[in-house]
């Protein structure tokens, strides 16, 4: 049993170390575009981390959106603040390993970045997939929406979709095949979502629509630009990711696995904005809460 399992981990150590990221003689040449990649990921980091901080107070001051919708914006900001504090510096030591020609070092941040940035990615997938069913639902159930979204529900819906993304990180060393589904409910959940915005009835002219289908609508028009933004952050990484073993890691594909995984972490920074952007109770907090920031610092 324990030979198998030593196997196993072996096995799955073998497979990383396989992939060229950590070889002088396909990244020695490209240093200039790391030191960019360096510079522009040390920056997504410090804009995530002050974002996200900044949009978790403001979550925690608003109090008009339905608590199991706020807890899941909550909980994407928390993902998308732990990519800052966590999965980029430690991207940023693989390429800092790389600059410096320290490939055992390198090795390790590799190794080390796969297991800080999958599940976090893994966990936004999947919030997000459940923001589609919250609204799906809040378009659907009408007045009963709030007797069946429920916080506790909610709540336990994020604490298991945590579960399966460390799960499914230590998965996906046996079995990649476990992203793809992730990814794959998820963009059926958000076809359905569309088609659903699609086949509701559009008010008439000069015919008042109700309050609270006014404020789904717009909860909606949130979600989908969090998912569009996702979309455009994952999916180069993910078409580059399938074209890697179809083609062979040549240095071309190594600075767009590089360049997409930055994007990728972009979209940690972005999401914040979406927030002030189309959420007007968010944005009035977080404008508070600079405030109180600045009226407070030392002269």
């Amino acid at each position: 049993m324990a030979q198998a399992t030593n196997f196993a981990e072996n096995k799955s150590l073998e497979k990383l170390n396989s992939e060229p990221r950590c070889m002088a003689e396909l990244v020695g040449e490209v240093k200039h575009e790391l030191i960019f990649l360096l510079v522009v990921n040390i920056s997504v980091s410090v804009t995530a981390f002050l974002g996200n901080t900044l949009i978790l107070v403001a979550l925690q001051k608003e109090s008009s959106l339905h608590p199991p919708s706020k807890l899941l914006y909550r909980n994407l900001a928390i993902t998308d603040l732990c990519v800052g504090m966590i999965a980029e510096p430690v991207y940023v030591a693989y390429i800092m390993s790389v600059l410096s020609d320290k490939w055992d070092i390198c090795f390790y941040a590799n190794l080390l970045s796969f297991f800080t940035g999958f599940p976090f990615s893994a966990v936004s997938l999947l919030t997000l997939a459940v923001i589609s069913v919250d609204r799906l639902l809040a378009l659907l159930l009408g007045l009963r929406y709030r007797q069946v979204v429920t916080l506790k529900r909610t709540l336990m819906t994020l604490i298991v979709g945590w579960i399966l993304s460390i799960v499914g990180t230590l998965t996906y060393l046996w079995d990649p095949i476990v992203t793809s589904w992730c990814i794959k409910i998820f963009l059926i959940l958000r076809h359905n979502q569309i088609q659903v915005l699609d086949h509701f009835p559009q008010r008439q002219e000069n015919q008042p629509i109700p309050f609270n289908i006014a404020r789904y609508r717009k909860a909606v028009s949130v979600a989908l630009w969090v998912q569009m933004t996702l979309v455009f952050s994952y999916l180069p990484f993910l078409i580059t990711e399938a074209l890697i073993p179809q083609r062979g890691m040549t240095l071309s594909f190594y600075l767009a696995r590089e360049f997409t995984s930055t994007l990728v972490h972009l979209n940690s920074s972005l999401n914040p904005s979406l927030y002030c952007w189309k959420i007007r109770e968010v944005r009035q907090a977080v404008k508070d809460t600079i405030r109180e920031l600045l009226c407070s610092s030392p002269n």
